[in-house]
């Protein structure tokens, strides 16, 4: 079973794609990881490769293309990553959305990152903000746009533990054959642009 694990930054993506990963014996696969990575092979932190990535589409285009690929590769994974239910599309089984207030999401970078709470406040919506616009101007995607999510869950009302048991709960009573459809991802524009 394929399952990806979207939100924003701070709503819980690792921690939960971790833990299910674990429950489920399965590869986790992080797209915050590969990310940071990036930012780190040029020297950068990853809101100023955020910043390169508004002027260079090759940067998300890169990174989506591995991310897509692992997703119609891999049968038996957690994918992790802001954009992991449009990048695998038809391929994931099961695509769960993360939520929390910005003010819970800040508090948990500042506190993940070691950092102010006034600074990750300002990073973090920076960082927002310019993903949300290339995401609209390279897939015409709109973050807010959750319907393509089979499971959305507030991880502010939830523990990682709590949240953990409400997804494996979703994976262990998904049964293929009484499954009536998932929400089609049917953009030629993600297809176009990463399947080259």
């Amino acid at each position: 079973m394929l399952i990806t694990v979207s939100g924003l930054a701070g709503s819980g993506k690792s921690t939960l794609a971790g833990a299910l990963a674990d429950a489920l014996d399965c590869d986790h696969v992080s797209g915050g990881d590969l990310f940071r990575e990036v930012a780190a092979e040029r020297d950068l932190t990853p809101l100023e490769l955020n910043k390169r990535a508004e002027a260079d589409d090759s940067i998300d285009l890169e990174l989506d293309r591995r991310l897509r690929a692992t997703a119609r590769d891999r049968d038996h994974a957690v994918v992790e990553s802001r954009l992991a239910g449009w990048m695998a599309a038809d391929h994931a089984d099961l695509k769960i959305w993360l939520q929390a207030s910005e003010s819970v999401r800040v508090d948990r970078i500042a506190e993940r990152e070691d950092k102010s709470v006034a600074t990750a406040r300002e990073e973090t919506r920076a960082r927002t903000e310019s993903e949300a616009q290339r995401y609209a101007d390279l897939y015409d995607i709109d973050i807010q746009d959750l319907s393509i999510y089979d499971l959305t869950i507030n991880t502010a009302r939830w523990g990682p533990a709590a949240t953990t048991d409400l997804a494996v709960a979703a994976v262990e009573a998904y049964d293929a054959d009484a499954d009536e459809g998932r929400t089609p991802i049917e953009d030629v524009t993600i297809a176009t642009r990463l399947d080259a």
